[in-house]
C-alpha cells in the first residue's frame, strides 16, 4: 500500500534489509509502515509517538537508529526545514534518479512536497549528476532541492 506521497516501500523491502545484512524487526516495520501512511513530513519524534502506540515496547533510540539505518540505504530522506528539528519521509524513485524537492516559506515556515518530476526535470537531474561525476569524480545516489520563496497566503498577504 502506497501512502499520501505515493512512494510505498521499496518492493520487497524484508528482503532488502536481509541483503544489507539486517533482520527484519517489529519496530523496523511500524516505522516504515508509519512513514508509508505518514501525511506529512514527521519528525524522529512524531515517528516515536505514532510507533508506541501501536508496539509499547519501542524505544526513541530504536527510533533514531532504525531511521539512521533507512537514511544509510537510500529508503528514507532526512530533510530540514529551518525549524530546528529533522523530519523524515520515504525516499522518492524516479526512474532511478532518487531525487526529492521541496519548497520552503522563507515567511510562514510551510513547506510543500514538490514530487511531480517531467521529463525535461528528470533529464536536467541526470545531466547534473553526470557532470559532477565527470568533474569531481563523485557518484550522486540520491539528491534533495529545497527552494525558498514564498508561498500563494503569504504573497497575498503583502
Amino acid at each position: 500500500m502506497k501512502g499520501r506521497f505515493g512512494k510505498g516501500p521499496p518492493e520487497n523491502w524484508p528482503s532488502h534489509f536481509k541483503g544489507w545484512g539486517y533482520r527484519v524487526t517489529m519496530p523496523r516495520r511500524i516505522i516504515l509502515q508509519i512513514l508509508n501512511n505518514a501525511e506529512k513530513h514527521l519528525s524522529a519524534e512524531e515517528i516515536y509517538l505514532r510507533a508506541y502506540k501501536i508496539y509499547p515496547a519501542i524505544g526513541l533510540t530504536t527510533v533514531y537508529r532504525t531511521l539512521d539505518l533507512l537514511i544509510k540505504n537510500g529508503v528514507v530522506i532526512k530533510v530540514e526545514f529551518g525549524e530546528g528539528r529533522a523530519r523524515y519521509e520515504l525516499a522518492g524513485r524516479v526512474e532511478g534518479i532518487n531525487c526529492h524537492q521541496h519548497l520552503v516559506c522563507m515567511n510562514c515556515r510551510t513547506f510543500f512536497d514538490s514530487s511531480e518530476l517531467t521529463e525535461e526535470d528528470i533529464n536536467v537531474i541526470k545531466k547534473m549528476k553526470e557532470k559532477l561525476y565527470r568533474k569531481y569524480g563523485f557518484s550522486v545516489k540520491s539528491c534533495i532541492l529545497q527552494f525558498y520563496g514564498e508561498c500563494k497566503d503569504c504573497q497575498k498577504n503583502e
